[in-house]
């Protein structure tokens, strides 16, 4: 086993001082949160180099994930990247201004509106996609490849009852 880590000195010291509970849930989820921190800045970062900021991402990569011509209707944008239908007309609005999307009417539907991700927004969202998972590798950097697929299904099997 590795090294100590904060973790471990902080468990140690609540069982010194109540040996009476049971502090395995914080050696998974005190590391699970530290981790976190870690991915939040690096995910700040390859966002920040991209000039975006992670909402912009989200919505962003929504549509980059439905493939050419990269457009999706709002409501399906706010399904994927779960906030309120307010909070997606603003975050629409500014990409729009900032020339990463486009509004169009729908063709099949004169009263749905599609939204398009502009020439800008695909070079945007690709570089920051590509900066994301190069900055994820690096966090994962001393696990193998069979620890990291281990680890991927047990915070998978963790993950489905909040789903």
């Amino acid at each position: 086993m590795p090294g100590h880590d904060e973790v471990d000195r902080i468990v140690d010291s609540w069982l010194r001082e109540r040996p009476d509970l049971d502090f395995s849930p914080l050696q998974v989820l005190s590391r699970v949160a530290r981790l976190s921190k870690h991915l939040d800045r690096a995910r700040r970062t390859a966002f920040t180099r991209s000039e975006l900021q992670s909402w912009e991402f989200d919505v962003l990569s929504a549509l980059r994930r439905a493939g050419a011509p990269y457009e999706l209707s709002p409501k399906a944008l706010l399904l994927q990247t779960l906030v309120s239908s307010g909070t997606m007309t603003n975050r629409i609005d500014g990409l729009v201004e900032r020339g990463l999307v486009k509004r169009r009417t729908d063709p099949n539907d004169g009263r749905g509106i599609r939204v398009s991700m502009t020439a800008d927004g695909l070079s945007r969202v690709d570089a920051a996609i590509t900066r994301l998972v190069d900055a994820e590798a690096e966090l994962l950097g001393t696990l193998t490849v069979a620890e990291q697929a281990h680890l991927a299904d047990l915070l998978r099997k963790l993950s489905l009852d909040f789903d």
